[in-house]
């Protein structure tokens, strides 16, 4: 079973390279070991692209000319997810490693998804694949939350993110932007904004803090903006009407577009919001929000139930007044200290 691990653990790692390239797809890598040893290795690389099984499968197959075919018949293969069965934007790769006669199979965790959900398995034995099943299931879960949260909540993978002083304050009293983290965790969150489909925020954190919501200071896409604002009261002269990114605007007045804002009316702001708002990205097939700001914004899931995870920054720093954090109610399940912040990452139980 060690060894069964450490392949896997290969696989989980490869799949991990393509976080915020193929979403709604979930993530994952592939591994094929020949005598103990790597021969192939591959993962979903861009949404739409070859699968995983794919692109190690052809690794073998280019750097093995002469003697793929033989190579394959005695290997196993090592997948982060269940290989598929259908006929997608790609041919189902269970049928391809039944294909080159690959005689073993090990696979971490099943996939949700109806069009799979045990059928790649059952195609795999079915044609004399052995299979084993289970092998770092938990981590390989935990590396597709997003996916498995959509699939089976029919709604996003909600991120909770904010920053708040050592004396438990968010933000001013007096509607001034004022930093409180540092360049580290700054960065850190434009990594997290690569990774995740959407950002979202309320309408007073738009006018006030006039964020531009990209990834200016790490090399990775943006992800969709997304602003509350009930009754369209923002100017569209703040830099989330620049037309740089796609911006949905969450209202309760009209449903049309300009360039690359969509304005989205919802049926009601004053009844089940946080439902509302996860159930119109989830028809956009948003995979993953991360949620920053303002207090209220944030409060609105927290109140609901409706979130996946927090990630908190605190700072050395003391205000000694201004306008009180949210809290969470539970023990953190990590903390890691970026220079004067310390983040905390919470789990929702």
């Amino acid at each position: 079973m060690q060894e069964h691990e450490l392949y896997m653990k290969r696989c989980l790692d490869l799949a991990a390279l393509g976080a915020g390239k193929v979403s709604p797809n979930p993530m994952v890598g592939c591994v094929i070991v020949h005598n103990n040893q790597i021969i192939g290795e591959g993962w979903h690389q861009e949404y739409g692209k070859a699968h995983a099984e794919v692109n190690a499968i052809n690794q073998v197959l280019e750097n093995y000319p002469a003697e793929a075919d033989k190579l394959l018949k005695n290997s196993t293969i090592y997948v982060s997810l269940e290989p598929c069965a259908h006929k997608g934007k790609t041919p189902p790769c269970a049928d391809l490693i039944i294909r080159h006669d690959i005689p073993k199979a090990v696979v971490a965790c099943r996939d949700p998804f109806k069009a799979v959900n045990g059928r790649g398995i059952d195609r795999l034995t079915n044609a004399g694949v052995s299979v084993i099943e289970g092998v770092l299931e938990e981590e390989a879960l935990h590396l597709n939350r997003r996916f498995f949260t959509r699939v089976k909540k029919q709604r996003p993978y909600i991120i909770l993110k904010w920053a708040e002083t050592a004396d438990g304050f968010f933000a001013p009293d007096n509607q001034k932007q004022q930093w409180i983290s540092g360049k580290q965790a700054q960065q850190l969150v434009h990594r997290w904004r690569a990774e995740e489909d959407a950002i979202l925020i309320g309408k007073n954190t738009a006018f006030i803090d006039d964020p531009r919501l990209n990834t200016r200071l790490w090399p990775g896409k943006n992800s969709k903006r997304i602003v509350l604002d009930r009754n369209l009261e923002l100017p569209k002269s703040l830099n989330i009407f620049d037309n740089s990114i796609e911006t949905i605007i969450l209202n309760e007045k009209d449903t049309t577009i300009e360039g690359s804002t969509k304005y989205i009316a919802l049926e009601s702001f004053d009844f089940y919001l946080a439902e509302s708002i996860c159930y119109q990205l989830f028809l956009f097939d948003i995979q993953s929000v991360i949620i920053e700001g303002g207090a209220k914004t944030l409060n609105l899931f927290l109140e609901a139930g409706i979130w996946d995870e927090a990630r908190i920054f605190v700072s050395n720093s003391k205000w000694g007044q201004g306008l009180y954090a949210p809290t969470i109610k539970q023990s953190a399940e990590e903390k890691i200290v970026l220079g004067n912040d310390v983040l905390s990452i919470y789990y929702h139980l």
